[in-house]
């Protein structure tokens, strides 16, 4: 059965660097999670990062990713990017469903690193490293065109 890696604040749990979700629930992911076709991560906290936590963004200049006091978390994120490849390879998984604009997660957009709440185009950390190994990642804005590519895919049409 194909399965889908999925952000755990996206199936309520409270992992966001605020302690809060982000939940994106629907008929389709209930139908999933039913189904046991979600593999649920937070690469930050996979990474060894606690909850709650202070916010960080990738810095455009240097890559890394900066809290907003200036401590270096890159390693957390890159640690817990090779968790969630780690786990499309255990399971197979060619799609990702990951929180836009995260510094681990975005898909296409992410905070410009200084803080001032300014989004630019780019990708996290974890959606980076599943991209560079052929793991489609989706975000909350592109919900639809999964739900269709993985129908498609899921039902061998």
């Amino acid at each position: 059965m194909e399965k889908i890696l999925i952000s755990a604040c996206f199936l309520g749990l409270n992992v966001r660097y605020d302690g809060k979700a982000k939940a994106l629930l629907n008929r389709t992911i209930t139908d999933w999670r039913r189904q046991g076709r979600l593999i649920v991560v937070c690469p930050e906290v996979a990474g060894g990062l606690a909850v709650p936590r202070e916010p960080a963004e990738i810095n455009r200049d240097t890559g890394q990713v900066i809290t907003q006091q200036g401590a270096d978390v890159s390693a957390a994120f890159k640690s817990g990017a090779e968790h969630a490849l780690y786990l499309c390879q255990q399971h197979n998984i060619r799609y990702a469903l990951l929180k836009e604009s995260s510094p681990s997660c975005g898909s296409s957009r992410v905070y410009d690193g200084t803080f001032s709440g300014k989004k630019i185009e780019g990708r996290g950390i974890t959606a980076q490293l599943l991209e560079k190994h052929g793991i489609q990642v989706f975000s909350e804005q592109n919900f639809n065109d999964l739900v269709a590519l993985f129908s498609v895919d899921a039902n061998g049409v």
